[in-house]
Order: C-alpha cells, then sequence, then structure tokens
C-alpha cells in the first residue's frame, strides 16, 4: 500500500493544474507498478522544511505506523527544494 504525497506550488493563472497533473502521474505510475495508492496528501509548496508541513507530518504517520509501505513522490523536490538537499536525504531514510 502506498500514499502519494503531492506538494505544488498552487499558481495564481492555473490554480492547482501542477498538483492535478503530479496526482495524476503519481496514480498512473502506481498502476504501471502494481501499487495501491490508499491515500493522496498535499501541501502547498513553499516551505522548505518538510517537518514544518501537515502533509509531509502525516506521510511520515504513516510511514512509522506501517500504514504504507511506499511513498510516492513525483521528485525529490516534493520533499525539499534542491538548495535543501539534507531534508531529502534525512526525510527519505
Amino acid at each position: 500500500m502506498a500514499v502519494l504525497y503531492v506538494c505544488a506550488d498552487r499558481g495564481t493563472q492555473m490554480r492547482g493544474l501542477a498538483a492535478d497533473r503530479a496526482e495524476s502521474e503519481g496514480r498512473a505510475f502506481a498502476e504501471q507498478h502494481g501499487l495501491t495508492v490508499t491515500e493522496v496528501v498535499t501541501d502547498a509548496y513553499g516551505d522548505p522544511h518538510p517537518t514544518r508541513r501537515p502533509g509531509w507530518l502525516r506521510v511520515r504517520a504513516l510511514a512509522e505506523a506501517g500504514t504504507v509501505s511506499q511513498v510516492l513522490v513525483r521528485w525529490p523536490a516534493a520533499i525539499a527544494p534542491d538548495a535543501a538537499r539534507e531534508f531529502q536525504g534525512r526525510e527519505i531514510r
């Protein structure tokens, strides 16, 4: 069972397009690989520190509880921006 984490910019001109695209790509990836997405968790892009985002804290709680065995993200920058790679590695572990 997998959780799909979507952290995308909520642009002003095409509001929700990035998040919708990330979710549809994540669901397609899961289907191609025989994974079941049990929950989609979203955060608005902005805060570089993942543990200050309620959605990411939910993902961590699901993983720590053993409720999910996979976490799907569109790219590592959804966890933390490339400028904060130390957060990416820590959270992936």
